[in-house]
């Protein structure tokens, strides 16, 4: 539904504005006590479930051993265990509210929650780069997800009509200190 939604938009004589997010380093910057906090509110775990989880995430230690050199042992108090069968679903559990959080916008989120999209009028391009902006800010609040945003791609579609209406001026977006230029062509993989 959504793709034919997304091919209808050019018929309407609208842009879409389609950012990619890349949330790969998010799986190293999962903080524990949200996580909880998650797993008891959202999804109503308590008792001694949750205090499985606890122990779960607890007392995790690392440390480097390299041509017969150890460093120092590292605690870990945030990141989501990789190479566990618990740890994609703890990620998905973490993440659970960034549809919320996209729909509060009147964004789109596809695929895998890293793709967000929506469509304006040729007329409202900068109106829909702010729209993006406050959405993508608004999922790092209160969750160190650290989306990369040096990563993170623009990619402004419609009908060449459309398009050259706007001429070289398409917005960019700005989250934070970094300034996401659209680009002509990005990579879904």
């Amino acid at each position: 539904m959504r793709t034919r939604f997304s091919l209808l938009a050019p018929d309407a004589s609208q842009i879409s504005a389609l950012c990619l997010l890349d949330l790969t380093a998010a799986f190293d910057t999962v903080d524990h006590q949200l996580l909880l906090l998650q797993l008891e509110r959202q999804f109503g775990l308590r008792g001694i479930v949750l205090a499985w989880f606890l122990s779960y995430l607890s007392g995790r230690t690392f440390r480097v051993m390299f041509s017969g050199c150890t460093s120092s042992i590292v605690y870990i108090v945030c990141s989501d265990p990789q190479g566990s069968v618990l740890g994609p679903l703890l990620f998905i559990v973490y993440t659970a509210d960034l549809a919320a959080v996209a729909e509060k916008h009147a964004v789109s989120l596809h695929v895998d929650d890293t793709q967000l999209y929506l469509h304006c009028r040729c007329v409202d391009t900068a109106s829909a780069a702010a729209q993006l902006e406050r959405c993508i800010i608004d999922l790092d609040v209160g969750k160190p997800t650290q989306a990369q945003y040096r990563q993170t791609e623009l990619l402004w579609a419609g009908l060449r009509h459309s398009l050259s209406q706007q001429g070289c001026c398409l917005p960019m977006l700005q989250l934070g200190s970094d300034s996401i230029a659209a680009r002509d062509q990005v990579r879904l993989l």
